[in-house]
């Protein structure tokens, strides 16, 4: 499974717009890749931008916590990868139990996790 992660320079989960690097970790693999955000920055529509630039990427899900999506970005990917919803802060708490949360993607995210 392909999952996406968005952060920041300390390896902090935050809002699209505000994580300067989109991390693909292969499940099966532990390979990471790492691309520059096209959102980062961006005060106008730039969890949209970093949406479109995660879709290309075709991944199978995407790691999200509260307030890292908003309605657009929401409505963008839906129907297009899953969503894993966790508490943690930085992406290696994450790491070492991503198989076992993975299985807890969910195709639809409650509307308090995308709520602006």
């Amino acid at each position: 499974m392909k999952v996406i992660a968005v952060v920041d320079e300390e390896d902090v989960l935050t809002p699209l717009e505000y994580g300067n690097t989109i991390v693909e970790i292969d499940t099966e693999t532990k390979q990471k890749k790492f691309y520059e955000n096209p959102g980062f920055g961006s005060p106008f529509q730039g969890k949209e931008r970093a949406m479109a630039g995660i879709l290309t990427l075709n991944a199978d899900a995407i790691i999200v916590k509260e307030g890292v999506l908003c309605p657009g970005s929401y409505m963008m990917s839906k129907g297009k990868m899953k969503y894993i919803p966790v508490e943690e802060e930085k992406l290696q708490e994450i790491e070492p139990k991503l198989n076992d949360i993975a299985k807890n993607a969910t195709p639809e995210l409650d509307f308090n996790i995308y709520r602006e």
